[in-house]
């Protein structure tokens, strides 16, 4: 991370392999033959203290002996440390950088935590920043947002649909087409099952709370549409409102819009709503199959 760091504002910046030694460098930036940039990492954690000035005086002693061995110079020393040093270490720092800095006739500089998160937050250093500390993980989505599945009506089951109280209700408002009021209707009727089945009381209570909301949208058509004189027009002006209710609902019980008609569907099949005027003496003489 310090070498990518480091690269990210210094050209052709490289790291040494331990082989079996590392000539007191992790990273550099120069040429071996001449002057070099040493980047050398410490990693004292939470603090840095007194007691760990001895690792940083032989970091260094280390460092130049390599380089008169090798026929290098360090005109750059740079110590790296994840942490902050306390008041003895910054003391101690303070005085020691100066004397080495004269006796070795190069500079020395601390990456220490404050420096290191400023160069981290720059934008030199934000692709860095994000390579090591932000690693992308997708987030998994939420249980509410599976898709449920709208599911086709086998042909035996639609055909038993053909007696079903909403089925004589829509046939007595006129509507001659009800294949899709019948997928509407099984698939709303899977989901109420489903919750009956499984019993977990915030789903049976997302439910009721589907059905009361559905019912106060038919109601307040079916009032507004007597008044008018427009019953004709109810299905079609429920629907509408049905649609525009449906992101309302309870997110917990995952329902499609087809199912949200369905559920109306539901309450009529119910003996709670109709599509004509009298739609009450026609739900208290139909014989349940």
């Amino acid at each position: 991370m310090l070498a990518q760091l480091a690269s990210a504002t210094n050209p052709n910046v490289r790291m040494i392999a331990a082989n079996p030694g590392d000539w007191g460098i992790d990273a550099f930036a120069g040429d071996l033959g001449g002057a070099i940039t040493v980047w050398q990492s410490k990693y004292f954690m939470p603090k840095t203290t007194t007691s760990q000035s001895q690792q940083i005086r032989e970091s260094l002693a280390n460092g130049l002996k390599a380089a008169a061995a090798n026929g290098h110079t360090i005109t750059l020393w740079i110590l790296c440390i994840p942490s902050s040093m306390d008041g003895p270490a910054a003391q101690w720092w303070d005085g020691w950088k100066k004397r080495q800095e004269k006796a070795h006739g190069l500079v020395i500089e601390l990456w220490d935590e404050t420096k290191l998160m400023k160069k981290l937050l720059s934008p030199e250093g934000d692709q860095v920043r994000r390579a090591y500390y932000e690693p992308f993980t997708a987030p998994a989505a939420p249980a509410q947002e599976q898709i449920r599945l709208v599911l086709d009506v086998e042909e035996d089951k639609a055909a038993a649909l053909d007696s079903a109280l909403f089925v004589r209700q829509m046939t007595e408002a006129g509507h001659v087409e009800l294949d899709s009021a019948k997928r509407q209707f099984f698939n709303a009727d899977l989901v109420a099952r489903e919750v009956a089945h499984k019993g977990v009381p915030a789903e049976v209570a997302a439910l009721s709370s589907a059905d009361a909301t559905l019912h106060g949208v038919w109601e307040m058509q079916f009032n507004e549409c007597s008044a008018e004189g427009t019953l004709a027009a109810l299905h079609g002006r429920v629907w509408r409102e049905v649609r525009g209710e449906h992101d309302k609902l309870p997110k917990v019980l995952r329902l499609e819009v087809t199912h949200s008609w369905g559920l109306v569907h539901r309450l009529v099949d119910n003996r709670r709503a109709g599509w004509v005027t009298h739609w009450r003496q026609i739900a208290s003489g139909h014989a349940d199959d």
